[in-house]
């Protein structure tokens, strides 16, 4: 049976007011005031540092800010033309199973893709979204009372120039692509949402309703 959440569509919005956002929202959905919530968002340009990474970091990048959150991974950009999403669910109804909860998440933009005419896969042994041995999206959890938030970034129209600056996930910078990069052209940002939207119901048998934040 299908349950219905909440779908929040926040256009683009800085990441630190988001952040605050899932703050609340985590805490709403364990009081259950609130459904299971996914939360859609472009962010202007900002690298983030997970759990992963230890010690100091600093404060910007070539004038781009640098912000250490509670997720795993490692370091990671966002900007204009990338798809973030933060799915703020309730994972005891998923028997508290962290692993299948990622691997859905991958299933969502793996399938989001193949609308697209992209063959994404996913990876043995590392977290995300791949096609052809690149990394087409990066997925980064923090888990709070068995609610999750954080979530994934796809690169839609993405900037890749700005993950040169860093080391994402660890990796050499040339590991990450895009939609656009892998097409050959942009592609219609708003089109993918329907279709983002449209697995992630399917995947986690959810019915998403738009709501205002």
């Amino acid at each position: 049976m299908t349950t219905e959440a909440n779908l929040l569509d926040l256009g683009l919005q800085d990441y630190s007011q988001v952040w605050m956002l899932q703050r609340k929202l985590i805490e709403l959905r364990a009081n259950k005031t609130i459904p299971d919530t996914l939360i859609l968002v472009q962010h202007p340009h900002i690298f983030t540092v997970g759990k992963a990474v230890p010690g100091e970091v600093p404060h910007e990048i070539n004038g781009v800010p640098v912000l250490r959150v509670e997720r795993g991974g490692q370091w990671t950009y966002h900007g204009p033309g990338q798809l973030v999403g933060y799915p703020i669910l309730d994972l005891n109804a998923w028997h508290r199973d962290i692993h299948r909860f990622l691997r859905n998440i991958e299933e969502t933009l793996i399938l989001a893709l193949s609308k697209f005419n992209i063959h994404a896969e996913h990876h043995e042994d590392q977290v995300g979204v791949w096609v052809q041995n690149k990394k087409i999206a990066s997925i980064g959890a923090a888990i709070r009372n068995w609610i999750s938030y954080h979530g994934f970034a796809l690169n839609v129209n993405t900037d890749l120039t700005y993950f040169e600056m860093i080391t994402p996930c660890g990796m050499p910078s040339s590991t990450i692509t895009s939609m656009k990069a892998m097409l050959g052209e942009e592609k219609d940002f708003e089109l993918l949402k329907i279709e983002v939207r449209k697995a992630f119901e399917d995947v986690f048998e959810l019915q998403l309703i738009e709501k205002t934040a």
